[in-house]
């Protein structure tokens, strides 16, 4: 099984990004959290891996830190929780809101992450209550470079819908978070923040 890969970052999206390990390209599934935290294209990088088999592919899972891997493990073990879902609840709260939200049982919390119904959050909070309070967390995602302003819109939106939320309110969220970065200073990372603080709310 594959536990790590470091090399050089060809592509990188909201929710996936493209690796150079000696010439072999890995595409990896990655969070919010790790989407954050990656440099320009170009860069270096180096990923923590959860390896995941099917009978009909081989998924890699990516995470910048061990706190965002060990979530992500936790959350698989689950009743009903697969691994795009786990994804998905790591990129729709920051990993130390996640470990407080179930030590704390805030229901209400989990139940604004998209796929997360009242019955699932009930779920996470009864099998992972016990086992948050071993968790630190993790560093502050260092900044990220800038992007041309239509292109981020684009692809807010296009990173909000894949998370869950209609196109429609999508638009507007982005639309808000964009008004409220300054003009010639708009990223992407910063912006899908603010936009999914609006729409948790």
């Amino acid at each position: 099984m594959i536990g790590r890969i470091r090399g050089t970052l060809l592509q990188k999206l909201p929710g996936r990004l493209v690796v150079d390990v000696g010439g072999v390209g890995y595409d990896i599934q990655i969070p919010l959290s790790t989407f954050y935290e990656l440099p320009d294209d170009g860069g270096k990088v180096d990923l923590l891996i959860h390896t995941h088999v099917r009978e009909d592919a081989l998924q890699l899972f990516g995470f910048g830190t061990p706190l965002e891997k060990l979530l992500f493990e936790r959350l698989i073990t689950v009743s009903g929780i697969g691994p795009r879902l786990a994804v998905t609840i790591l990129s729709g709260t920051p990993p130390d809101e996640l470990v407080a939200a179930l030590s704390e049982a805030r229901l209400e919390r989990l139940t604004r992450i998209p796929g997360v119904g009242r019955k699932t959050a009930e779920r996470l909070i009864l099998e992972l209550r016990d086992k948050m309070l071993e968790l630190k967390l993790g560093p502050v995602a260092p900044a990220a470079p800038l992007a041309p302003a239509d292109s981020v819109r684009d692809d807010l939106v296009s990173a909000l819908v894949n998370l869950g939320y209609r196109k429609s309110d999508a638009e507007t969220s982005a639309d808000k978070a964009l008004a409220a970065e300054p003009e010639g200073d708009r990223r992407l990372e910063n912006a899908l923040r603010k936009a999914l603080r609006g729409l948790g709310r």
